[in-house]
């Protein structure tokens, strides 16, 4: 019988396969370490473009603050320019509506009965406070404001005797009239 000697083929075989896994197990091991370098310098350059965003979107941000504290303050600026105007509209309306009472109180006024100590206007409320020789002179004049179409309610406060010199008596009247 003839006999063949496999033995050395077999362990010559099994040496090459031992080769062939080492080296297919490097070389994985470096296309896996090649891979994760690719992947983390990917990773680098996004890290890197994210923060150059970010930094020019804060400059950008700190621009618009700037621009943004500029119109509040020109806001602010226009309302006080605003609330100006109409002070001084309402100061213009008002002189013209002092000339106007002031011409129609030398109307009312009974003359050489009464006297006006005070007329004070405070909107749409005028308070008039005087001397009359009489409570039907303050009766008169209070009649005479309520037909003049000026005020739409005249009250009397308060009607006082109040000595003059010192024998003459006299009515002190204080009147509040509303528009």
């Amino acid at each position: 019988m003839i006999r063949i000697n496999l033995l050395p083929f077999r362990v010559a075989r099994k040496k090459e396969n031992i080769r062939r896994q080492i080296s297919v197990f490097l070389l994985s091991f470096l296309l896996v370490t090649l891979i994760m370098i690719y992947y983390n310098m990917k990773l680098n350059s996004k890290i890197q473009d994210l923060n150059t965003r970010t930094n020019k979107i804060t400059k950008e941000l700190a621009q618009y603050n700037k621009i943004n504290n500029e119109i509040k303050s020109i806001k602010k600026k226009l309302e006080l320019l605003t609330k100006k105007t109409d002070v001084i509209k309402n100061l213009e309306l008002s002189r013209e509506d002092a000339v106007r009472l002031l011409n129609a109180m030398t109307e009312i006024v009974v003359e050489k009965r009464m006297w006006l100590n005070l007329l004070e206007t405070k909107e749409k409320t005028v308070n008039i406070k005087g001397v009359a020789l009489d409570n039907k002179t303050v009766a008169d004049f209070m009649t005479r404001l309520e037909d003049s179409k000026l005020f739409n309610k005249v009250e009397l406060k308060t009607s006082k005797q109040q000595k003059f010199k010192k024998n003459i008596n006299l009515k002190g009247f204080e009147i509040t009239c509303e528009s």
